[in-house]
């Protein structure tokens, strides 16, 4: 997810509020019973970790590189403009996304009095990121749906294909899940950024109240389950809806 203060992320968890409401996640988190079976948590982390590293390093490199070709050099200067995920993960986010179910990547700066239309390239720079997390979904659904036609036709073994079904169905899930969260409208998320440009709501005054208190209301709804009642049906009709349907139609003549 991109913040456009690096700063922003980093002055809330000096506040003892955010520690506080971290605290209380990382508790509820572990009254969800995710944490009963260490094993069987191990293996999922260890199967979500291709999803992640390819969901968060692509949507900060669409963010960094969208500023960069609209003018901006900001990004390129602190070596943003890059898949390599050591440059785009924050290890406290990485850590709490694992533990927690709530994680943030290294937010792209950007410098917006570089763009020749202010308003226009800030809205795109804040869309690039679920569009590429939309892309990425797309391809890993049709590549996983290939890949296990391919491999039952083939009489490959039962193993493999045990093994390599759910790590692309990951990187699906993931991405799908990092797009439709990150649209949510609420500060720091870029749905916010992308309402903002939108309707041009830096020029009301409730914005700036809004985004002071955006990440605060983030953990909030966090607590009370409000993202996961909008991005399930959501990620549902994506997964089981939308892209079975299309790659259906394009796979069907070619294996049947």
């Amino acid at each position: 997810m991109r913040l456009p203060e690096v700063g922003y992320l980093r002055n809330f968890l000096k506040n003892p509020f955010a520690l506080i409401l971290l605290l209380i996640m990382a508790v509820h988190a572990t009254r969800g019973g995710g944490f009963r079976n260490p094993i069987e948590w191990i293996a999922d982390m260890i199967l979500l970790v291709p999803g992640l590293v390819i969901g968060i390093s692509a949507h900060e490199f669409a963010h960094a590189k969208a500023a960069d070709m609209l003018g901006d050099p900001t990004p390129r200067m602190q070596g943003r403009v890059t898949l390599n995920p050591f440059k785009h993960f924050d290890l406290i986010g990485l850590i709490a996304l694992l533990l927690i179910g709530f994680g943030w990547g290294k937010p792209v700066q950007i410098s917006p009095h570089n763009f020749r239309n202010v308003r226009r390239a800030s809205f795109i720079v804040a869309i690039a990121g679920v569009a590429m997390n939309f892309v990425l979904a797309f391809l890993f659904f049709g590549l996983c749906s290939t890949v296990m036609t391919v491999a039952y036709r083939s009489g490959l073994s039962p193993r493999l294909i045990g093994a390599l079904d759910p790590i692309l169905e990951n990187i699906v899930v993931m991405n799908l899940a990092l797009m439709i969260f990150n649209l949510l409208p609420v500060p720091p998320l870029d749905g916010f950024n992308i309402v903002t440009e939108i309707f041009d709501l830096r020029r009301r005054q409730f914005w700036y109240t809004l985004y002071n208190f955006g990440f605060p209301i983030l953990m909030i709804l966090i607590l009370l389950d409000v993202p996961d009642r909008i991005m399930m049906p959501a990620l549902n009709a994506m997964y089981y809806g939308f892209l079975p349907t299309v790659w259906g139609t394009l796979l069907t003549p070619i294996f049947f």
